[in-house]
């Protein structure tokens, strides 16, 4: 590996007179040989059919109003800076603003090799224990919300869509994107009428792409449905389908009275919560699929 090349390179300029300026350098290299291998160690187990395809993820807040909205954005946060840490790029389809803050549902693409394949493991409740920034009596709140996470489905994947079965409706975009957005009916709801699917996308500029996002977007539900008849169950493509409360949580995220963040299918914990909350969630996935290897 060219990196360790490097390191060895390094070492030995090291060990001459001027082997203290080359320490910060070395440093730096074993940091990102150690990535490079968690990398490689963590695509050793993504082996199954849909594991290396694109990932599409959905996050709708439960009950609490504004407390689970703001929850949501939290964690659509998260995932985003997960993304890009990862170079990775993501496309926020659709969103539904809440009125007092957060969000009340939002849809976002992840392209890169083996998206689903690591974030197919975070789908399901997280549950967050905080003091409310929306309390004046600075009460303690949990708020719950939940992730589902679909593989982009290629078009060599066969999964039935007939046009007769597709209503599709058109309206005013009310998210990012400028004025032009708001003068065009250039959102896109499409509803698959024998599963009762809802899909919208309201992110493009053109009725066309959005249309042509929003199809994306309803194959991969359809195939998670398709994958959920042909195993009985949906475990592996998008969670398992649970109430958005207590008791069905994956994970917990607590911020008071104590600091930290345990996944409770594989007992994992980290005590340093902001970084998690930055993205830093490698340790959690890299544990459900040991988990899920074992």
């Amino acid at each position: 590996m060219k990196n360790l090349e490097d390191i060895n390179i390094l070492i030995e300029l090291s060990s001459e007179e001027e082997g203290e300026v080359f320490s910060e350098d070395i440093q730096e290299s074993i940091n990102s040989l150690r990535t490079g291998i968690d990398d490689l160690e963590m695509k050793s187990m993504l082996s199954a059919e849909m594991d290396i395809n694109n990932a599409i993820m959905t996050i709708n807040p439960g009950a609490g109003g504004v407390e689970s909205q703001d929850w949501a954005q939290m964690l659509m946060r998260m995932y985003i800076r997960w993304a890009e840490n990862k170079g990775f790029k993501v496309q926020i389809v659709d969103i539904l603003a809440g009125e007092e803050g957060g969000i009340k549902s939002a849809t976002m693409t992840i392209s890169g090799s083996y998206a689903f394949g690591y974030l197919k493991g975070e789908a399901g409740v997280h549950r967050l224990v905080r003091i409310s920034p929306f309390d004046a009596n600075k009460r303690r709140h949990t708020s719950f919300a939940a992730i589902l996470v679909f593989p982009e489905i290629t078009e060599d994947v066969e999964v039935e869509l007939r046009d007769d079965d597709i209503k599709m409706d058109t309206f005013r975009a009310s998210g990012a994107g400028g004025q032009h957005v708001n003068k065009t009916n250039s959102a896109v709801r499409l509803t698959h009428i024998p599963s009762g699917i809802i899909v919208s996308c309201q992110n493009e500029r053109s009725q066309h792409n959005n249309k042509e996002t929003a199809m994306k977007v309803l194959r991969a539900r359809l195939y998670a449905i398709k994958k959920k008849e042909q195993e009985e169950r949906m475990e592996g493509y998008a969670g398992e389908k649970k109430d958005i409360a207590w008791g069905s949580q994956i994970r917990s995220y607590t911020l008071q009275p104590y600091r930290l963040i345990k996944d409770h299918r594989t007992g994992i914990e980290v005590g340093n919560v902001d970084a998690v909350l930055n993205g830093d969630i490698d340790r959690f996935i890299k544990g459900y699929l040991l988990k899920k290897q074992g």
